[in-house]
């Protein structure tokens, strides 16, 4: 059967042109229109439903191969291979070679636990990214019928649902949801650059018998890709591909790769050095205690358990963890979807937020500032005579609807003033005069008709009888007011003896010149207000619109927002990319910008080492939407807008881009307090260990203590994925400085180590002071205790979250600092403690502790109090 032939034997070769699809020499792109349709089964009224949905069965959804969701099992082998990982199953299997199985069992148990948390939160995290995703789901209009005899009816269904044979409409934003064959087209243009890097729109038209194909596939006018976006027009086709079998997933979408975004470069940076610091500790213990204590292979289980503490294994769980929280919570309290979950890494450290004016700063719809006469006085009868234009041009034109500016005028007079005249005519507007014209009777004047003529300033002038000097000055009138971001009307009239025969616009001469009407852009309810809490959080908003300079100006100065010297697309043209990015810091409006200076604006501030966001919700954004670090769109965005966005809002409002920076900041600062803390701790206990372990003539913790202090501080460190931050260190971009980050991490590690050498000192004088207790148990249960309870201050001395005045509810990481003390204190006394090779200690021991944690809490505080001055206590901060 035909059916079976299109749908089910043929490949993306042979639906796109490169194959027979039927098993004969002659190739696709050579049949005519009817063919394809008779070789799909289908025609111009589209598929039955019930056929469409076996298509569907057998074809299987139109979804991309990337983009079908990892199963659990593929999840946790592929969390085996975080570098984390790999090295501490490296060192399990080490360990295993030398016997040492109670090292290898843990630290594989380490390993297990960890690869099923990551593997169960990026399952839970991609579930909710999809039902998220669904909410913004792409929509193709198809026409289907019910029956066979039924008429077609358009209807929106997800794009995931199409198959061979549908036949869609496109228009302008649409993305082309599927490889497609046209058989209808007006003036349609469709952007391939995801499919070919051409970035001119290219011209598609339908062919009834194509001629043999002179180029690629992507040069045949009749066939659309998937993958590729209308730039205007609209047309009509029949799908020949979907899913697996179009070219774009067969081609592009196995290499298309997104670049890692700052905070991840800084991540994995920091964690580079981390795993050579690891991969040196087990040789560097070795041969220092060789040489010094003539130890031999039986203290590489210890070494192994030294290099195992210092790995923040749960780094992958808790950036999963904290990155999907945030983008639950900001969807379901702000109705802020994030489409990638990484970019709510980006939202965080944004300094620099790229917007157009209209529908962000102000409504899209103008409003009435005044109306002036030929001198440039106050004159309400302007704005009458102008509303008298619109009402009766909208009445007498068979318009749908009035335009923005005619409702402007509406909104601005009585009703009740515009009924008093009898509408005779109206000659509408139209884009080359560029004016508009009603005739209308007025009371007590039979005999004659009055025309009333309102348009751009230009052309009104230009119908009226004045002087040459008297036109200049006008004009002159007219671009000053313009200059200043208002929008004019020119409003005209002229008496004409009555007639019958219709009126043209040949009637438009001799006009009496009435006056101007001044516009303005109503501004965005919640604008001002944003923009003040955007500046607080140190993110600097940047204009680029198509608009006039005066217009986009105008409305920052409506604002409170200073917007400096306008910079407009004539200027960006003579700069090059290292001059631009010197102008776009100084610079707040950019005017009269194409898509393609957008795209260069942005790039530009990105190449300054800022962190950009665009908002963007039109086909002419998609440019600087890729360009960004973020792109933002609205959910009534364009499809092909919102399918590249990386975010999408319910509403196209700021205050809404600062709930989703809000959240980014929460998340990454609490990955960055996760690795702060983790680090520096964990740091701290090494040097300790590893100086220990020179001077004592017993390794100072057995192999098993480490890793079950290790595992304890662990699971507490599980909580900073629900920390609730200050709003102190959520002013600024969240900025991953790896060179501060590191010399943090060594200042406190220092600090914490010596800590653990004091405790070290109290142990050995114990040793001598009280008979029993020199043992390597009580040593080990000593410096098990104290290493526990002095990570529980750090977690709470170095944290960002709240201070004293939390309220009454301690947050989840003061619960786990709680637990992780008791364990510390209650361990030793526990019928654990004797597995472990612990004992129980003198109270005076205690009493020591206490004191040398309450001068190492007096240090911490102390030394973040040092670090915050200088810029480092942090080490997330706001960028150059």
């Amino acid at each position: 059967m035909p059916e079976t032939a299109a749908v089910s034997g043929a490949g993306p070769a042979a639906l796109t042109g490169d194959g027979p699809p039927d098993g004969t020499a002659q190739h696709i792109t050579a049949y005519t229109t009817l063919q394809v349709l008779r070789h799909l089964d289908s025609g111009p009224l589209g598929l039955v439903e019930t056929r469409a949905e076996e298509r569907l069965a057998r074809c299987g959804e139109n979804t991309l191969p990337g983009r079908r969701a990892a199963s659990w099992p593929q999840r946790f082998a592929r969390s085996l291979r975080d570098p984390f990982t790999a090295v501490l199953l490296g060192l399990g299997l080490v360990s295993a070679a030398v016997a040492a199985w109670g090292t290898a069992c843990v630290i594989l148990s380490l390993v297990s636990v960890s690869c099923v948390l990551r593997s169960s939160g990026e399952h839970r995290a991609d579930r909710s990214m999809a039902a998220l995703r669904d909410l913004v789901t792409t929509t193709a209009t198809v026409l289907r019928r019910a029956d066979e005899a039924d008429p077609p009816r358009a209807r929106e269904i997800p794009v995931d649902q199409l198959v061979p044979g549908d036949v869609i409409r496109l228009g302008p934003g649409d993305l082309v949801p599927a490889d497609a064959r046209l058989l209808r087209a007006s003036g349609l243009s469709v952007h391939q650059a995801p499919l070919t890097g051409e970035s001119a729109p290219v011209a598609k038209y339908p062919v009834e018998v194509p001629d043999p194909p002179s180029g690629g596939v992507f040069d045949q006018p009749q066939l659309c890709f998937q993958g590729s976006s209308v730039a205007s027009g609209s047309g009509t086709a029949v799908v020949v591909a979907t899913g697996a079998r179009t070219r774009f997933a067969a081609g592009h979408v196995r290499t298309r790769h997104r670049a890692a975004s700052a905070f991840d470069r800084s991540v994995q940076g920091i964690s580079w050095v981390l795993i050579r610091f690891m991969l040196l500790t087990p040789p560097l213990v070795l041969m220092a205690n060789a040489a010094l204590r003539g130890r031999g292979l039986e203290t590489l289980p210890f070494a192994v358990a030294v290099a195992v503490g210092l790995t923040p294994e749960m780094l992958p769980v808790i950036v999963t963890t904290a990155l999907a929280r945030g983008a639950s919570l900001l969807a379901r309290e702000h109705r802020v979807i994030v489409k990638r979950l990484p970019a709510l890494h980006d939202l965080g450290a944004v300094d620099v937020l790229c917007l157009d004016k209209t529908g962000t700063l102000t409504l899209d719809r103008p409003v009435v500032d005044r109306a002036l006469d030929a001198d440039g006085r106050e004159a309400p009868e302007v704005l009458h005579w102008a509303a008298v234009n619109a009402w009766w041009t909208l009445q007498l034109a068979d318009l749908p609807a009035p335009d923005t500016l005619d409702e402007a005028l509406l909104d601005a007079v009585d009703d009740d003033e515009l009924l008093r005249y009898e509408g005779l005519a109206a000659v509408p507007f139209d884009p080359v005069r560029r004016l508009s014209t009603a005739v209308v009777r007025r009371p007590g004047h039979l005999g004659t008709h009055t025309l009333v003529v309102k348009g751009a300033a230009e052309d009104v002038l230009s119908r009226c009888a004045l002087e040459d000097g008297e036109l200049t000055r006008l004009l002159a009138l007219a671009e000053r007011e313009a200059d200043s971001g208002l929008r004019l009307l020119a409003v005209a009239s002229a008496e004409r003896p009555a007639r019958h025969r219709d009126y043209t616009p040949a009637d438009e001469r001799g006009l009496t010149f009435l006056g101007f009407v001044a516009l303005r852009d109503a501004l965005a309810p919640t604008a001002g207000d944003a923009l003040d809490v955007l500046a607080d959080r140190g993110v600097a908003v940047k204009i680029l619109t198509g608009d006039h300079p005066g217009t986009a100006a105008r409305a920052c100065h409506d604002l409170a927002l200073h917007p400096g010297d306008v910079l407009t697309a004539d200027r960006i043209d003579g700069l090059s990319d290292s001059e631009l990015a010197d102008t776009a810091r100084r610079t707040t409006v950019f005017a009269r910008c194409t898509p393609e200076h957008k795209a260069r604006i942005v790039a530009a501030l990105r190449t300054d080492r800022h962190t950009t966001g665009f908002l963007g919700d039109g086909v002419n954004d998609l440019p600087a939407l890729r360009a960004a670090d973020v792109g933002i769109c609205p959910r009534g965005a364009v499809d092909v807008a919102r399918e590249s966005a990386d975010v999408v809002l319910a509403e196209k409002d700021l205050t809404a881009i600062d709930h989703a920076i809000r959240a980014g900041r929460v998340s990454s600062g609490n990955i960055a307090t996760y690795l702060r803390i983790t680090l520096s701790s964990n740091l701290g206990n090494v040097i300790a260990m590893l100086a220990a372990g020179l001077l004592l003539p017993f390794l100072p913790m057995l192999p098993s203590q480490v890793l079950v202090q290790n595992l304890c501080f662990d699971a507490a460190q599980l909580a900073f994925a629900y920390d609730r931050p200050q709003p102190a260190p959520l002013r600024g971009p969240t900025v991953l400085r790896p060179r501060d980050f590191l010399r943090f991490i060594a200042g406190f590690g220092v600090l914490n180590a010596i800590a653990d050498l004091a405790t070290f000192a109290i142990l050995v004088r114990a040793a001598h002071a009280s008979p029993g207790s020199g043992d390597p148990a009580a040593f080990h249960s000593g410096w098990f205790t104290e290493n526990l309870l002095t990570q529980a201050l750090v977690m709470l001395l170095l944290r960002t979250g709240r201070g004293t005045a939390e309220g009454r509810a301690p947050s989840p990481v003061r619960w786990a600092a709680a637990s992780l003390a008791v364990i510390g204190v209650l361990l030793p006394f526990s019928p654990l403690g004797p597995v472990l090779g612990m004992t129980t200690l003198t109270g005076w021991y205690y009493l020591l502790l206490a004191a040398v944690l309450t001068l190492y809490a007096v240090g911490l505080v102390a030394a973040r109090a040092r670090y915050e001055r200088r810029g480092w206590g942090t080490a997330v901060s706001a960028q150059p």
